[in-house]
């Protein structure tokens, strides 16, 4: 029976992902295509940052630096290295896990606001150095070369493939969510949200638990962002580290329902629809950060569960679908 719930419980976000992926497919519009994969790639943000935030309670506010750092080892290889894109991805991903191997040493030793502001300083760190950085360009960044394009069939080519990479990873980050949630792992991750001190003494070892999420949590905005990137042909510091990004990720969270599966996938869809609304609308268009932020400040004061979380405590059968 436990072995079913988990099933449909997976088996409804993958849904979901393919139905978004199937939308430019079955319109054949180019416009569609760009909407469906910012949609993807906000959901594939979203629930990699969920593996921390909503399984541990580890609030990330600079969780983007995964992704510019990825997104620039990745566009680095391929641009200038003349790396195919699949291993450029893979390496940009472990870049991304690497750091934050190495960083969840140290700053997953603070809890609550301290490791929130950790986590800002690092992105900021980080883009200051890129922006010095040389082999990267420094602050004018990395262009690609149109030649770059022809080994993958031309230009629309290559969109058509990043698009379909897209979905792939959109896919994988659920199903390695999930994997995740319903694991003994998972299980001492959701432990140490409750209660860390708690969940030492019954035996869970929260520093190694806690940065192995982190690193998990990290590799996927990094693949992410080489395969952007690339997509985008050229990488800059701006682009590649801006703090809003993680700002609207939690947003995401929290709208769909943190420490859930469909959480993200829900809060990213629901999310981008909306943003979309704001930007095209010419009262909004310009303020859009600040209804970002109030949105956040509703849904902690009166939904904190997020809609999946409010849906699970009103219909209760929906548990078994709902995870």
């Amino acid at each position: 029976m436990k072995r079913l719930q988990s099933s449909l419980g997976l088996l409804l976000p993958i849904l979901l992902v393919l139905l978004i992926a199937a939308w430019p497919l079955v319109t054949s519009q180019a416009s569609d295509r760009e909407s469906a994969f910012t949609i993807l790639k906000a959901i594939t943000l979203a629930a990699s940052l969920n593996i921390l935030l909503g399984y541990t309670g580890y609030v990330s506010f600079g969780h983007i630096v995964f992704f510019g750092l990825g997104g620039y080892v990745g566009f680095y290889l391929v641009a200038v290295q003349n790396w195919p894109l699949v291993p450029a991805m893979l390496v940009g991903g472990l870049a991304s896990g690497l750091l934050a191997f190495l960083l969840g040493k140290a700053i997953l030793q603070l809890r609550g606001a301290y490791f929130a502001l950790a986590t800002i300083g690092v992105n900021e760190a980080v883009r200051a150095f890129i922006n010095n950085f040389q082999p990267f360009g420094g602050p004018i960044g990395l262009t690609m070369n149109f030649k770059v394009y022809q080994q993958y069939g031309g230009a629309m080519q290559a969109l058509q493939m990043a698009f379909y990479l897209m979905v792939l990873l959109t896919l994988i980050v659920v199903i390695v969510s999930h994997r995740v949630r319903v694991s003994k792992f998972g299980l001492g991750l959701l432990a140490i949200r409750e209660d860390e001190d708690a969940a030492e003494v019954m035996g869970v070892v929260a520093p190694a638990a806690k940065t192995w999420a982190f690193v998990l949590s990290a590799i996927f905005p990094g693949i992410l962002g080489a395969l952007f990137f690339f997509k985008n042909g050229s990488v800059e510091p701006h682009d590649a580290f801006p703090l809003a990004a993680s700002i609207e990720a939690i947003v995401m969270i929290m709208l769909g329902g943190y420490g859930t599966v469909i959480g993200p996938v829900v809060g990213g869809l629901g999310f981008q629809w909306a943003r979309g609304f704001l930007l095209t609308n010419r009262f909004f268009k310009n303020i859009q950060l600040t209804v970002t932020g109030m949105l956040l400040l509703v849904i902690v004061l009166f939904i904190p569960a997020g809609a999946i979380g409010w849906l699970r405590h009103r219909f209760p059968k929906t548990r078994r679908v709902l995870q």
